[in-house]
């Protein structure tokens, strides 16, 4: 078990890494972005780029350094349902099909996330294990 105590990290880099990726990249085609929301249909297209920024660089990094991991996750986990019911839903193209199964499967390994955690090598770890050396407190 022991030469395997770094595989959480590992899977929190090959997740986390695509969503900040993603999200840099929005943020350096803000105009098509928010035009490509809007083809979707969503109303308020400009206010749904910034919370896909958000969710994709903010949630990105919490994943990459283990901070707050499950929260993360779990709102990652919803982003990716979201984002594959309202931008992938076209069957009858493959390649949308494609994108729909690849955020499903994405929001699997976040919702692994959520559950299990963030591992040892996180921040996530490192404070929980700082709060068990605090002495507790009297109530008398």
């Amino acid at each position: 078990m022991e030469n395997q105590k770094y595989l959480p990290l590992l899977g929190r880099i090959l997740i986390g890494a695509p969503f900040l990726m993603s999200g840099l990249g929005k943020l350096a085609a803000h105009d098509g972005t928010v035009a490509y929301i809007a083809s979707a249909g969503l109303p308020a297209a400009s206010l749904a780029y910034i919370a896909a920024v958000v969710v994709e660089v903010g949630g990105g990094l919490l994943l990459l350094t283990g901070y707050r991991t499950r929260f993360a996750s779990l709102i990652m986990a919803l982003f990716s349902l979201a984002t594959a019911l309202v931008f992938h839903h076209n069957f009858a193209d493959q390649n949308q099909m494609i994108h729909f199964l690849k955020n499903v499967m994405m929001a699997g390994g976040l919702l692994q996330i959520t559950y299990f955690g963030a591992g040892a090598f996180s921040l996530d770890a490192r404070s929980s294990a700082a709060g068990a050396r605090k002495p507790a407190l009297r109530t008398n």
